[in-house]
């Protein structure tokens, strides 16, 4: 009977192939820009509950300059739950460009690295079906954290 010894070789190909698999994706999910989506995600599903004390905590100090918290909740909630009559919202968010040399506003200091994203909420209310589309910057912190910024320039 005539046995081949190819079983070690196609174990030791498919670890390979396993390992490169494990490596792509790894680089992937840690990568700057996946980062920066996985924070407006966050920020936007905390928002999706009501829960805007958290979303709150991931925006840059600059807008927590604009918007201290008490203020943000109450304006936050008030606005798109109450007077838009919807308990939540769905959202998408799009894009992921990699921008430089971005300001917040004419009063604020230029961003080195700046993911741009583009989110769509959908609500379904009082007055009807509408949406908001709003582009999100996301950039990262001394910390290296991300955090939310919104654009301000008129």
């Amino acid at each position: 009977m005539y046995r081949t010894k190819r079983r070690p070789a196609m174990f030791l190909t498919i670890g390979v192939v396993f390992l490169m698999i494990v490596i792509c994706l790894l680089f992937i999910v840690f990568s700057p820009g996946h980062m920066a989506k996985r924070v407006v995600n966050e920020f936007y599903s905390y928002e999706q509950l009501g829960n805007f004390g958290d979303s709150w905590q991931l925006l840059h100090p600059f807008m927590k300059e604009k918007w201290p918290k008490s203020t943000y909740i109450t304006d936050r909630s008030h606005v798109f739950m109450g007077h838009f009559g919807s308990e939540t919202f769905e959202y998408s968010i799009e894009g992921g460009e990699k921008i430089s040399g971005w300001s917040m506003s004419k009063d604020t200091p230029k961003f080195k690295k700046v993911y741009k994203f583009e989110v769509i909420q959908e609500y379904k209310g009082k007055y009807g079906a509408f949406a908001f589309v709003q582009d999100v910057y996301v950039v990262k912190n001394n910390e290296g954290d991300y955090e939310i910024v919104w654009d301000y320039n008129q």
